[in-house]
């Protein structure tokens, strides 16, 4: 079996989609599979890419959650394949697909999956499963920990049950989790990196609340 993993990050290093990916890929790469990484960061696909996506049976998109949607550069990639693959016959390519968002609770990713499944409809794709990921922003911090343990016993639940429908080609529900971690340090977790953020660029806390 033929798997593209798409990278839907605009980052160049150290994002989350990214790390997700990999951990997904442990998981395929025990079973007899071709994968091959591919990354989106800009708004336009050459014809050579277009090409070799029709070739693969699966195809797993992550990326972020960018105002409760899609980035726009890949949106751009994904109208392009839309019109591609809409006008290829005789095409039986999979989707899935993993969003991950900097808010604590998964189901915020719900609307972002949602528009996946409505470009694979378009796109005549074949829709699998979607997972949203909370508390994203946490995972390229976490790299030292083994999956599966601490803030990432879910993550490695959702991640093996998305990699058997993966490799049996089959649909189930969404899926949305979270970090084994409490909300309420996660979000002073988040807020201290602001305030790093902040005086990295010689501000103080009150320049977040000024109004002009």
């Amino acid at each position: 079996m033929k798997i593209a993993l798409i990278n839907g990050s605009p980052k160049m290093k150290d994002s989350a989609s990214n790390y997700i990916l990999q951990e997904l890929k442990a998981f395929l790469e025990k079973n007899s599979n071709i994968i091959t990484e591919y990354y989106f960061r800009k708004p336009q696909l050459s014809k050579k890419e277009m090409e070799e996506l029709i070739e693969y049976d699966i195809l797993v998109f992550a990326f972020p959650l960018y105002v409760d949607g899609i980035p726009s550069h890949l949106l751009n990639c994904l109208i392009q394949l839309e019109g591609y693959f809409a006008n290829i016959k005789e095409k039986e390519i999979m989707v899935y697909s993993l969003v991950n968002c900097g808010f604590y609770e998964g189901h915020h990713n719900e609307l972002a999956i949602e528009m996946m499944e409505n470009w694979c409809a378009k796109a005549g794709l074949r829709w699998g499963q979607g997972i949203g990921i909370g508390a994203g922003g946490m995972l390229p911090a976490l790299n030292n920990v083994p999956i599966g343990h601490g803030p990432k016993r879910n993550l490695e639940k959702v991640l093996k049950k998305l990699a058997d429908n993966i490799v049996k080609c089959t649909s189930e529900e969404n899926i949305f989790t979270t970090a084994n971690f409490p909300r309420v340090l996660y979000k002073l977790a988040a807020e201290m990196g602001w305030r790093r953020s902040i005086k990295a660029n010689g501000l103080k806390r009150k320049d977040l609340f000024l109004r002009k």
